[in-house]
């Protein structure tokens, strides 16, 4: 399956250096320039955001939420699967844009038509792509969404070097939102550094 990164900010290049080599994997940007470097920094390839995203199975949308919003309901997603990592920031940082009654993922769902929307990596700081796989190999990425979608998306965080956590359908992204805004407080906020990420681990009785 080909896998389209749309976005290579911090978030977008972490992941696309994650998953170099071990998926078929095509970067795309406003910036096309990046992308191309991008690209032949890690072996991948690079294309235009709308070839990019008509030659892909899954497209993870690497983008701030009101771009991946904006773009949800833009591209022809059709039958695939996206992926997003948004969390809904107020523009100052504060807090959410909204709390348990919606979530970013199933806005981009009602924009995305006939794509299934997977929630992910967004508890995820940046600078952990940067750690080496074994520092990260049972740190949890936390995924919503239609359950064969969830498995396909599954394999991907694997890919990247995380273990997977399940939590249920996509409005499960109402409890992943809130929780990678308290990662924001406690990591910015309150100066306790990236890697406060929470580290969940399930005990046998």
């Amino acid at each position: 399956m080909k896998t389209a990164i749309i976005g290579t900010g911090n978030m977008g290049a972490g992941l696309a250096r994650r998953l170099a080599g071990k998926r078929d994997l095509i970067l795309a940007s406003r910036n096309d320039a990046a992308a191309k470097s991008l690209a032949e920094e890690i072996g991948a390839s690079s294309a235009p955001i709308t070839s990019a995203v008509a030659q892909a199975d899954i497209v993870v949308l690497a983008l701030p939420y009101a771009s991946a919003l904006e773009f949800a309901g833009a591209a022809e997603l059709d039958g695939k699967i996206v992926i997003d990592i948004t969390n809904p920031l107020k523009p100052d940082f504060s807090g959410l844009l909204f709390g348990h009654d919606t979530s970013a993922a199933e806005e981009i769902q009602r924009k995305a038509g006939g794509a299934k929307v997977v929630k992910a990596f967004n508890t995820i700081f940046a600078e952990l792509f940067a750690a080496s796989p074994d520092q990260t190999a049972t740190l949890p990425v936390f995924l919503a969404g239609d359950e064969d979608a969830v498995e396909t998306a599954a394999a991907l965080v694997k890919d990247a070097g995380f273990t997977v956590e399940k939590t249920g359908s996509l409005d499960a992204a109402r409890l992943l939102e809130p929780l990678g805004m308290l990662n924001i407080r406690l990591g910015y906020g309150l100066g306790r550094g990236t890697g406060i990420a929470p580290k969940w681990a399930a005990v046998n009785a």
